[in-house]
């Protein structure tokens, strides 16, 4: 069975100014942040260890876009994110939705959907 291809989309968009914000929101009021995503995996100052350890051993091809790259990219502009999509040629399909996403608590229940699927 060949690799799923796995795209993670942010519910924020990219760029400098975009990133700033994103860690200013971050600081000052966590509980309102609307990337769920994002908020389990990253600090304010970058990508968890434990993150990119987990990623690191997962036998996938893996992506991480902002939605205006996702939507650059050809997906839909009308999905909820945070989410999780397989791309099967050149179509994406939901893979982790962004209700599951913000029902998460921690780091480590995220793993574990993502380990229940693949």
């Amino acid at each position: 069975m060949p690799q799923p291809h796995l795209i993670f989309v942010f519910n924020a968009d990219s760029g400098l100014f975009n990133t700033l914000t994103d860690i200013a929101h971050k600081l000052l009021s966590p509980q309102t942040y609307s990337c769920n995503l994002c908020a389990l995996t990253h600090t304010a100052l970058g990508m968890r260890d434990e993150w990119k350890d987990f990623l690191e051993g997962l036998d996938a091809e893996l992506e991480f876009l902002h939605r205006d790259e996702f939507i650059e990219t050809g997906g839909s502009a009308d999905v909820d994110l945070p989410a999780v999509f397989e791309r099967i040629d050149a179509e994406f399909h939901e893979w982790i939705s962004a209700e599951t996403i913000r029902e998460l608590k921690s780091l480590e229940e995220l793993k574990s959907v993502i380990r229940e699927k693949i």
